[in-house]
């Protein structure tokens, strides 16, 4: 009977695991197979097209990959050092009823659906960015702001428990040696959970380079490569949100497809390139 249940936990575990893959799989299938037309029409020159014009059946995907990527990676800048600021306050630095009070803040953010933080963005906080910076309030900057408020408690959270981790046993018999605070989390902490924070961010990377609803609101909707971050521009998923239900030709119909097939590669070459690279560097102590 053992023997059986054992088998049975382990075909059904790998069975599963298998449907992940075959989903993966499905998803590109899918969207290879829809954007196929759009691929045929515009070639790699979609990727560098800079005109989106569907009255006259012109696409170029080069302004929303921009966008995306831009977006993304202003509010990796952003989020990274203040969420791995606030993962040490808690961890270390906080007293236990602050940790709890501002923890359970932490969580309750990442809570938040992701429209409520488009719909702050675009009543609270552009116009705030619209008196610093001019313009509109609306663009890659704002976009920016609001993904990286989005991504905090996510990588802040993860980066916490991460250092919750660390054995007392290290930090003790550091400050036994004399070392301080400062030099216990630099030499000690950070160093043995090296490989948990930079898996938070790779979790944070994947949620901010898809996100939808939040920087529809605040992005500004240009198909554009704008002059400045605080201009309006687009991205990916907001060309996706805004014009699907719009595409009224087959080639138009393709074409957002072929946009998120890009998406779809885009998201998993970052993310495998940071796990497999980064990440297992890590785990081999070689960075």
């Amino acid at each position: 009977m053992d023997k059986f249940l054992d088998s049975l936990f382990l075909n059904t575990s790998r069975i599963f695991a298998i449907t992940v893959l075959v989903v993966l799989v499905a998803l590109f299938i899918v969207l290879f197979k829809e954007a196929k037309p759009a691929i045929d029409a515009f070639g790699l020159q979609f990727l560098t097209n800079t005109r989106w014009a569907p009255n006259m059946d012109i696409f170029g995907g080069y302004p929303a990959i921009y966008g995306s990527i831009v977006s993304t990676a202003i509010a990796m800048l952003i989020a990274t050092p203040i969420a791995i600021g606030i993962a040490i306050f808690l961890s270390e630095l906080a007293s236990p009823l602050v940790a709890a009070i501002v923890g359970m803040a932490v969580e309750l953010l990442a809570a938040i659906p992701s429209i409520i933080y488009g719909m702050w963005g675009l009543f609270y906080l552009a116009p705030i960015l619209k008196d610093i910076w001019g313009g509109s309030g609306l663009g890659l900057a704002t976009a920016g702001v609001v993904l990286s408020i989005m991504i905090i408690p996510f990588m802040a959270a993860i980066t916490r428990d991460a250092m919750k981790t660390t054995p007392d046993i290290l930090k003790e018999s550091a400050y036994g040696m004399g070392a301080t605070r400062w030099e216990v989390l630099k030499d000690v902490v950070i160093p043995y959970v090296k490989s948990g924070i930079i898996g938070s961010i790779i979790l944070a990377l994947g949620r901010a380079i898809g996100e939808t609803m939040a920087v529809t609101f605040v992005m500004g909707n240009a198909h554009k490569v704008p002059h400045s971050l605080f201009e309006a521009a687009t991205s990916i998923p907001v060309t996706l949100a805004n014009e699907f239900t719009e595409a009224d030709t087959d080639l138009y119909y393709s074409s957002l497809f072929y946009l998120a097939l890009i998406l779809l590669v885009i998201s998993f070459t970052v993310i495998a390139i940071a796990k497999f690279l980064f990440l297992k560097r890590v785990q081999e102590k070689k960075i």
